[in-house]
């Protein structure tokens, strides 16, 4: 804690607050667009566009996906970050369609960077879009989820979306050991350049109920993620688990959930120094919908305050289903 001196009347710290000018000269942290990554979740042509849970959010087919790509880098967009809406039909056991070059998520990223080559784009490393138990991981006959076999399937995927184009690829599972092993396997396979960003820090939370309805894994889920998601009770469990996704090669760590998490966000970039992300996660966002239409507050303003706050916490970039959306208010 800084030393500071002086005292009222000679001190007076409201000078710094008179004016919109004097604030914005003083202010300590900013929010720009490059801070900011676009959440996407994609649909087939015909797939439900409409997330009930997540009001102003949409599916978007491979072809809105890429012109969206296109505007976000017109507007100064960080990148956008990827997931798929997967029906019943394309699950399986072994959530077999994480590896098919012509998934939703590969027929996206090669339409994005057709289009948009500048774009930066994020691939979600996990199995929950596409096995029938909606877990990240592979599950054995009495419903353990395997930790060594699902890492050699991460492997698999993390491969696969590097070569339809991702740029960064974001293991958000928590499988032990799964960084590393992933890191080994771009190298292999001749993808030094592409990022490793690590969820590192992922809790079992309450606030990914709308995303499991958006990409349709909710009612897939048998049982819940707590045998690998972190206990929302535990702060130096989450400095154990970046401190090993440090030691395996990542790039970028994750905290998720962020709003509820801020203190990790902090302690996270403070330990490390490397690049940190906060995800706003559909939860957060959907309770800032539903206050502001249920009159609670002013949606734009609650949403700008707490993206200000990820920043002030440490974040560098932040996910969140309204980077567009804000960019444009920062920029209007």
């Amino acid at each position: 804690m800084k030393n500071y001196h002086g005292s009222f009347p000679l001190t007076r710290l409201r000078r710094l607050r008179k004016s919109n000018g004097i604030r914005s000269l003083v202010r300590e942290s900013r929010v720009s667009p490059s801070d900011l990554i676009q959440g996407v979740i994609l649909r087939e042509e015909g797939d439900p566009a409409a997330i009930p849970a997540m009001r102003g959010v949409e599916r978007l087919t491979v072809t809105e996906a890429a012109d969206l790509a296109e505007r976000a880098v017109k507007a100064g967009l960080g990148g956008l970050a990827l997931f798929p809406y997967t029906s019943a039909s394309d699950r399986d056991a072994a959530g077999s369609r994480a590896f098919d070059h012509e998934n939703l998520m590969g027929r996206a990223a090669r339409a994005i960077k057709q289009q948009a080559p500048e774009a930066v784009i994020i691939g979600d490393v996990a199995l929950d879009p596409y096995t029938d138990h909606g877990h990240d991981g592979l599950m054995g006959e009495d419903g353990t989820i395997l930790n060594d076999q699902t890492v050699e399937a991460l492997c698999r995927q993390a491969v696969t979306l590097a070569q339809t184009g991702f740029d960064v690829v974001a293991p958000s599972d928590m499988m032990d050991g799964r960084v590393g092993a992933i890191r080994q396997a771009l190298d292999r396979a001749g993808f030094e350049d592409v990022a490793i960003l690590s969820y590192a820090v992922k809790y079992a939370s309450a606030f990914y109920g709308p995303y499991r309805d958006a990409v349709g894994s909710r009612g897939a889920l048998k049982g819940d993620k707590r045998t690998y998601q972190m206990d929302p009770g535990n702060a130096e469990e989450g400095l154990r688990e970046a401190a090993l996704d440090v030691g395996e090669g990542a790039d970028m760590l994750m905290v998720k959930p962020g709003l509820a998490y801020l203190d990790m966000v902090t302690r996270v970039k403070d330990q490390w120094g490397l690049p940190t992300v906060a995800f706003q996660v559909s939860g957060e966002y959907a309770m800032l919908r539903a206050a502001s239409e249920a009159g609670a507050f002013d949606f734009d303003a609650a949403l700008m305050e707490a993206l200000l706050c990820f920043k002030r916490a440490g974040a560098d970039a932040i996910i969140t289903y309204a980077a567009e959306h804000a960019a444009k208010l920062l920029t209007d």
